[in-house]
């Protein structure tokens, strides 16, 4: 668990870590608490042994309504730092709470409900695959605040999310359901049960490879940010620092005598 149990974290013996936003009475909006409390979730997730995947879902009515407006008081300017301080990596603190996840060594599965907006559909932009209800509200909100999207949304929907389609969505700030998030590319699968789907995914995900998994995570992410050539390097190493290793033998002959693989933890 985090700092005041903002964010709780559990194990379960085959890797695959139920993480939960535990702010039901704010629908898990975003103060600096919260803030505070999923950036240190996620550096956690980091160095976590026997880590495999991560099911990233809200406590009581939704997945996280946003920023909570009311928290954030004028400070002093001697006590704001600029957001173009890059604080955790290539990140301020405001976008690390969503690319912690992209940063997070195994897959990232949430399950959206209820209310996603703003901040809270950044967040859930972060993860590998999101698994949404049909119901589901969501809107990239900023702009009802005179705002632009600045929490890694515009990184994070690049070649999910139509140019066109975000582009109307940003500007008029439109509400959508979770079946409409399917259309648009904010989410990868629509049903009535996200956590049970999410689930499923996350428990596919375990009982594979480990290494091969953290690998092919690594190249999603090499797949937008470099060029071909390299990509085409990457793969190659990737494939080399798992081929013919224990866990890749593994895997054949599991997969060869119809049994449950056993893998060494990474």
């Amino acid at each position: 668990m985090t700092a005041e149990n903002r964010v709780t974290i559990d194990l379960a013996d085959n890797g695959v870590a139920q993480v939960r936003f535990n702010r039901p009475d704010k629908m898990n909006a975003l103060d600096p608490a919260q803030f505070e409390a999923i950036i240190e979730a996620g550096e956690n997730l980091r160095e976590m042994k026997g880590l495999r995947a991560v099911v990233l879902a809200g406590e009581g009515r939704a997945f996280c309504a946003g920023l909570d407006v009311s928290s954030f008081t004028a400070a002093p300017d001697g006590e704001r730092k600029p957001l173009t301080e890059r604080t955790h990596g290539n990140a301020n603190t405001f976008q690390e709470v969503a690319m912690t996840w992209r940063k997070c060594p195994v897959p990232v599965i949430a399950a959206v409900h209820g209310v996603c907006f703003g901040g809270g559909l950044q967040i859930a932009s972060g993860a590998d695959i999101r698994v949404v209800h049909p119901a589901t509200r969501m809107a990239v909100m900023e702009m009802k605040w005179g705002l632009v999207p600045d929490m890694g949304g515009y990184h994070l929907w690049r070649g999910n999310v139509r140019d066109d389609t975000l582009r109307e969505l940003v500007y008029t700030n439109r509400e959508f359901s979770g079946q409409d998030a399917l259309e648009y590319g904010f989410a990868t699968f629509v049903t009535e049960d996200p956590l049970g789907k999410a689930n499923d995914i996350a428990n596919e995900i375990a009982s594979r490879n480990p290494e091969a998994i953290r690998g092919a995570k690594r190249l999603s992410e090499a797949m937008l940010e470099q060029s071909g050539d390299d990509i085409l390097m990457a793969e190659s190493v990737e494939q080399a620092a798992v081929m013919r290793k224990p866990n890749q033998i593994e895997a054949v002959m599991a997969g060869m005598q119809k049994r449950a693989p056993k893998f060494t933890d990474v």
